[in-house]
């Protein structure tokens, strides 16, 4: 497809998308008007920038770095704080064009993942409905999966530092690092790249008289600041009625995520399958699933990766896959409804959590396939191509 024609393609999607997530802007969530609106409000109060040196939300600071830039545009508040999420939907979905576009460097394929990414119920709730910025850490976090296999890994940990800190969400895709990294894909050096950018982020914060150990604590506080199981979450949790005395239950569910991450990890390394581009992005899926579906206090937005990267995994697999992009954004879409719109539950969680478990075992079949499968099915197709040090499986 030549540029023009690329440009062709695009631009109706584009406009599309922005068009359906400008009729939403009017919309003011609860969350909006309790966070995002007070924020924009302090730090217009106290002098933009230099408001920062002040704690006064419980986001890191390079999300309140845009809002603070805000502040200095002619721009209503409500409109500028989801614009800044609309921007990052479009390099998310420019992110998945590029990771679908490994498998299918010709044609449209990649344009049509790109577009329904782009179109996907929660994606468009999220920043343009909810006022949310899901989008910016997940646009990072792609862009990171993507320069990793594209055999650039300290860009693509610089990505993965650019999302961490923006959200500690990001961390359901860490283990894909740890995965290469111990197969020798990413030197370890590399790795450092990840906590260095968070850091150097912080400097500005710092130069305007932020509190050091308030910036290096933002989100060991965060983690201990819900209580309950799950937050709506399609998780596994709404399985169960635990009462009111959760500890227990709490500390269980960070042990056996725990246990079934390094599980994983294990058999990405040393059960000896091949890394092809598409394992690699397989396994970035399971893990948005895996994760927020047994950690407890999850958010509903929390599969905000696994929406996404559920796409991209069934470009890849369209055979084998193709319901789970259609279950996560089930389980997903649903989840958000009872919060935005404020009129009870809609469907009945288990319901939705039965529909992601499904999803995960759809997903953790194809990446646990025995090798010797995994050779038997591709002796009948055509040979792969080298991305990197990578096969990217045709």
């Amino acid at each position: 497809m030549t540029k023009t024609g690329k440009i062709l393609v695009a631009a109706p999607v584009v406009v599309l998308a922005v068009v359906i997530r400008v009729e939403l802007y009017p919309f003011q969530s609860g969350d909006y008007r309790a966070f995002s609106a007070q924020w924009y409000d302090f730090v217009k109060a106290n002098g933009g920038f230099s408001a920062l040196r002040y704690q006064f939300a419980d986001y890191n600071v390079p999300y309140l770095y845009l809002i603070a830039l805000l502040t200095y545009l002619p721009v209503p508040a409500l409109a500028g704080i989801k614009t800044i999420s609309v921007l990052f939907d479009l390099l998310l979905a420019f992110y998945t064009y590029k990771l679908v576009a490994l498998k299918y460097p010709r044609g449209w394929i990649p344009f049509a993942a790109a577009a329904v990414v782009a179109l996907l119920p929660t994606v468009v709730m999220n920043g343009s409905m909810w006022a949310q910025c899901d989008s910016i850490y997940a646009a990072f976090g792609l862009g990171g999966l993507y320069y990793a296999v594209r055999s650039r890994p300290w860009l693509a940990c610089v990505f993965f530092g650019l999302a961490l800190a923006v959200k500690l969400q990001i961390v359901f895709l860490l283990p894909v690092l740890a995965v290469l990294a111990l197969a020798r894909k990413i030197p370890w050096p590399a790795l450092l790249a990840v906590p260095g950018v968070v850091l150097a982020l912080d400097i500005p914060a710092l130069l305007v008289g932020a509190n050091p150990a308030d910036l290096l604590t933002v989100y060991t506080n965060q983690v201990g600041e819900y209580s309950r199981l799950t937050l709506n979450a399609a998780n596994v949790y709404q399985f169960f009625d635990f009462g009111t005395d959760t500890g227990a239950i709490r500390t269980a569910g960070v042990l056996i995520t725990a246990v079934l991450v390094v599980a994983l990890i294990a058999f990405a390394v040393w059960g000896r399958p091949r890394l092809t581009v598409s394992r690699v992005v397989l396994l970035g899926c399971v893990f948005a699933i895996l994760i927020p579906f047994f950690l407890p206090a999850m958010h509903e937005r929390y599969f905000y990766l696994a929406d996404v990267l559920s796409v991209i995994v069934a470009f890849y697999h369209p055979r084998r896959l193709w319901p789970v992009p259609v279950l996560v954004q089930f389980a997903s879409a649903f989840s958000y409804l009872p919060f935005l719109l404020r009129e009870g539950t809609v469907v009945a969680f288990w319901v939705l959590a039965s529909a992601m478990l499904v999803a995960l075992l759809l997903v953790l079949q194809v990446q646990l396939q025995p090798h010797q499968q995994h050779e038997q099915q591709r002796a009948t197709q055509k040979l792969p191509e080298h991305v990197g040090r990578y096969q990217a499986e045709r």
